[in-house]
């Protein structure tokens, strides 16, 4: 791995710290339930799609990639039937900053200071197969906005460009939703996990859809007997790497000082980040911020 790709890396983790405990906050949730959504059910995902706008169900779950197009489909019915999304995206900015002060109080100063750097990185590369990254960018960017809910959104669309770069990948890898939640994995503590299947069923996926990826994954060498095997970890661990290659032009443009200052603010509120997450959805939740070493 190369300076650029490592650090890299470490910026892609620290935007998973500074935007994943969103899916679970409390006060985000309490107002999209608010908004007429029973019991703000579903909001993990519609913070994020709702900046598709109303998009068919089937390319909102293609741009999602990993989450079950059923579960994807039901949670777009349920908001549609009662809100529209210039409403719930208005529910998430109101979050931001709350959140942040309450998680990590002091972050929120010095992350102001680096919207700027954030956004050159988030201008700086171009939309062509990143459905997500595209629509969180064109989000209108109005005068006046906090600065910290600014660099906020610069981080959030620089956390989905990765996203989209690994879905291109997995996708020229021929590997489905269910695959890639299996051999996901290969990437965090199993003891943790209690089970390979975890991550693939935390997105909605049934007994029968799991074994049929299983046995996908072994057509592939990358498992045997319902678990991945050390070719399997190999490629995903590549996988990641190959992920790092492509994201890293956007941090190059982010600037190596900005993008070493932007980690060093966030990485010492990780541990704050995954309490968060585990007190308002339970451990194993968010996988991407508990990555463990490579090996």
């Amino acid at each position: 791995m190369t300076d650029a790709e490592d650090l890299t890396a470490r910026a892609g983790v620290a935007c998973h710290d500074l935007v994943g405990w969103m899916m679970w906050d409390p006060a985000a949730i309490a107002g999209y339930k608010a908004l007429g959504v029973p019991d703000g059910i579903g909001w993990i995902v519609a913070w994020r799609l709702a900046s598709l706008g109303n998009a068919n169900p089937a390319v909102a779950a293609a741009a999602a990639y990993s989450i079950n197009p059923g579960v994807i489909g039901n949670v777009m019915k349920l908001y549609q039937d009662v809100t529209d999304v210039e409403s719930i995206l208005e529910v998430r900015a109101a979050a931001v900053g709350p959140g942040l002060d309450e998680i990590a109080p002091g972050l929120a100063t010095g992350l102001a200071e680096l919207a700027e750097p954030l956004w050159r990185g988030v201008d700086a590369v171009h939309f062509g197969a990143r459905p997500m990254f595209a629509a969180h960018r064109e989000r209108p960017r109005p005068e006046g906005m906090s600065l910290v809910l600014s660099a906020w959104l610069a981080a959030n669309c620089m956390r989905e460009l990765r996203g989209d770069n690994h879905w291109a990948l997995c996708a020229s890898e021929d590997l489905d939703d269910v695959e890639v939640g299996l051999i996901h994995s290969a990437m965090v503590d199993i003891e943790e996990y209690g089970s390979e299947e975890w991550i693939a069923r935390s997105r909605g996926n049934d007994d029968e859809a799991i074994a049929a990826a299983w046995k996908r994954l072994e057509a592939k060498g990358f498992a045997s007997n319902g678990a991945i095997s050390d070719a399997g970890r190999r490629f995903r661990l590549d996988l990641e790497t190959r992920t790092d290659a492509l994201t890293a032009p956007a941090w190059a443009a982010v600037g190596v000082d900005a993008t070493r200052a932007f980690c060093e603010l966030v990485e010492p509120h990780h541990d704050a980040f995954v309490a968060r997450i585990d007190a308002t959805a339970g451990p194993r939740w968010m996988p991407a911020v508990r990555v463990k070493p490579p090996q």
